[in-house]
């Protein structure tokens, strides 16, 4: 592939083409009119804040916005770097209590969308880079943590979102980046210039991406001396030359193309994720954190996965929409007050906060690191995730079960505007005396939504794979179980004092 010819622009250039957003509205009109290629459906699209496909997943981002003008003790906190108070997706945290009212805010926007609100391994993103880039300053004497600090002053005050590009397509898993057939299955350096650095490959299941104002390219397993290329950290706006989005597809995605907002299930949010392709793509210095220093890299990533594992905590808000989509359907079933019933919903909701404790435990946990910043507790970390990994799918089963078979068989919106086959349905799908038939279909398509259909990518698979698959998580819990003092204090008890030669 040849060497784009971009023109260099330096980091104030970047920066002097955003505007500080305030309202959602404002986020809204920030993404408009952005030249970016996108393709979705083997099309590319024109303008994707329109596109019915893709505006769901950017009400959700809306969100984040709107929420920390409605409930600003939540979801905005105190900068000491801009001696401000910002949105909270941009606040580096300083105590452990700050990790705890990030965990709250997550679940609420769960309850809120009912679905993946797309900011999450940004924000985790951010907190890795302040005591990443303090750590190569001290060993290197770079100034990375200084261009660091100067990048975050610009995201605070312009309000931007700061999107997570981590995950590599990775080829032949048994080989190391630089051994691959082909380099760019892992994104690294290609040149470097006076002014700065050219990156190229692609970055995977890209959460949000084509929603982010900034992608942050970054390792995304341990290097070698051999991968000095491959381990670099940037960031580079969501509009720059060489970039390319393809969109990917999520089960029922077309129904968001259809008349009518009820077969959708939730109409008004949706998820994303995107295959991000980065053909020599220019990072100026000013927003390059990492270039060789290969022996970082792994603990960048373990240092991630302690924040971002706690993170899905937002899967606690998911599953609270979950409990009372449930308790719903069998009220207007006519089945509220079977004892059956009711010790669903109690296991339920027991699974659903066992996730949540977990996550709280790991942040008022949270030990500081040297740079000054906190970092969540690993192992809880690692229980929430893998918790994460296997309660939902069963929240999920129990919801199928109060819904019943009309989850699956119910007919289509078009179907109850039919004048002939309307009132028929109208009679025969009559549930509980008061209660109309269609809120029986709004709240079945809304279950069906979160388990079989679009929003099941985040509340299942994501709940599954995202932040590392469960034998990742099983992994980190083996290397910090300490079993050899376990042993100690049964062996002490045991009254066995003598050690075995």
């Amino acid at each position: 592939m040849a060497i784009n010819d971009t023109k260099v622009t330096t980091a104030a250039e970047q920066w002097a083409r955003f505007a500080p957003i305030v309202t959602g509205d404002d986020y809204l009109d920030s993404l408009r009119n952005r030249d970016v290629v996108v393709y979705l459906f083997g099309e590319q699209i024109a303008e994707p804040v329109d596109h019915p496909i893709i505006r769901p997943s950017i009400n959700a981002l809306k969100m984040t916005y709107d929420l920390a003008l409605d409930e600003p003790e939540l979801a905005t906190a105190w900068s000491a770097l801009i001696d401000a108070p910002v949105n909270r997706f941009l606040h580096i945290v300083g105590s452990p209590d700050d990790l705890v009212m990030k965990n709250r805010m997550q679940r609420r926007l769960g309850q809120l969308t009912g679905t993946c609100f797309q900011r999450c391994a940004g924000l985790d993103t951010i907190s890795v880079l302040h005591s990443i880039t303090f750590d190569i300053d001290q060993k290197h004497g770079t100034k990375y943590h200084e261009r660091y600090l100067a990048f975050m002053r610009h995201a605070q005050r312009n309000n931007v979102i700061i999107g997570a590009g981590m995950t590599d397509p990775k080829g032949d898993r048994s080989k190391r980046p630089s051994e691959q057939h082909d380099p760019d299955l892992f994104l690294h350096v290609t040149r470097r210039v006076p002014e700065g650095i050219y990156v190229r490959g692609a970055k995977a299941h890209m959460t949000g991406g084509l929603n982010s104002h900034w992608i942050c390219v970054m390792p995304t397993m341990n290097m070698g001396q051999d991968d000095r290329d491959y381990a670099v950290v940037g960031m580079v706006p969501g509009d720059a030359p060489g970039l390319t989005y393809i969109y990917g597809r999520q089960s029922c995605d077309t129904r968001a193309m259809e008349a009518g907002d009820i077969d959708k299930g939730n109409a008004r949010f949706g998820g994303q994720e995107t295959l991000v392709v980065f053909d020599d793509v220019f990072i100026p210095n000013e927003h390059v954190f990492m270039d060789g220093e290969y022996e970082f890299a792994q603990d960048m990533v373990a240092r991630f996965t302690s924040y971002h594992r706690a993170s899905y905590v937002c899967k606690t808000g998911l599953g609270d929409v979950m409990v009372g989509a449930a308790a719903a359907i069998a009220d207007y079933n006519g089945a509220a007050e079977a004892s059956h019933i009711k010790d669903k919903l109690v296991e339920m909701t027991h699974l659903n906060e066992t996730i949540y404790s977990s996550a709280i435990a790991s942040s008022h946990e949270a030990k500081p690191l040297a740079s000054g910043i906190y970092m969540n507790d690993s192992m809880l970390a690692n229980v929430c995730k893998h918790n994460v990994t296997r309660f939902p799918y069963e929240i999920s089963r129990l919801a199928q079960d109060l819904a019943g078979g009309l989850l699956v068989t119910l007919p289509s919106e078009a179907d109850f505007n039919n004048d002939v086959a309307g009132p028929l349905l109208e009679k025969y799908f009559k549930g509980r005396g008061n209660i109309p038939v269609e809120h029986r279909r709004r709240m079945l398509r809304l279950i069906e939504n979160m388990t079989l259909g679009r929003n099941a990518v985040g509340y299942l698979t994501e709940s599954l794979h995202g932040a590392g698959s469960p034998q990742a998580q099983r992994i980190q819990i083996l290397r910090a179980m300490d079993v050899e003092k376990k042993k100690g204090y049964a062996e002490d008890l045991a009254g066995i004092a003598d050690e075995l030669q």
